[in-house]
């Protein structure tokens, strides 16, 4: 097993408006725990200016950086909808896809959004079939599991903890389990 060392942090906090503030809390509890916290470089503001380049090379940037880390810990809080944040998403399958341990949460503001078809349901809308089917009001399927994420995500985390708070898109619990976790892991 490769050390454990430096771990990618992803997850929605990248868009915050006080995204530099949370990534140094983050890299702190990091550091806390034995390890060095990496987070993306903040997203650069648009201008008028902004162009492919830009993105093509954000994007390289980036996967050099994921491609440095030993393992993760994604933030799959819902994020613009029921689901986590694209990018982390897309961050969680490089990461598996290098073979690295990935450790998750997700945080809710209360019990009832935490299960993945029920923030489909409340956030666009979705109701059983005749067959027993959740399905959306364009009548696709809606993954029932029963599991807090769509299947990928969930079993790809070798632990996902779900955190009822406040303050979704600040707290920090999942974090500090998911290290706890990473840290008898790394042992």
């Amino acid at each position: 097993m490769r050390p454990v060392r430096s771990i990618w942090l992803a997850g929605p906090d990248v868009w915050l408006p006080d995204f530099e503030a949370q990534a140094a809390r983050q890299r702190t509890h990091c550091i806390d725990a034995g390890f060095t916290g990496l987070t993306p470089d903040p997203v650069p503001q648009g201008s008028d200016h902004s162009s492919e380049l830009e993105a093509r090379e954000l994007y390289a940037a980036r996967m050099a950086r994921l491609r440095q880390a030993d393992a993760g810990v994604v933030n799959l809080t819902p994020w613009r909808g029921p689901s986590a944040d694209p990018g982390a998403a897309f961050e969680t399958g490089v990461l598996a896809g290098l073979g690295r341990p990935i450790f998750a949460y997700l945080n809710v503001p209360d019990e009832s959004q935490a299960e993945y078809v029920d923030r489909v349901e409340s956030f666009v809308g979705a109701q059983r079939d005749e067959a027993g089917v959740w399905r959306d009001g364009d009548g696709c399927v809606v993954e029932d599991y029963g599991l807090p994420e769509t299947v990928m995500l969930w079993a790809e985390a070798r632990r996902l903890f779900v955190i009822v708070t406040s303050d979704p898109l600040h707290d920090l619990t999942g974090l500090e389990l998911c290290l706890e976790a990473l840290r008898l892991y790394a042992e």
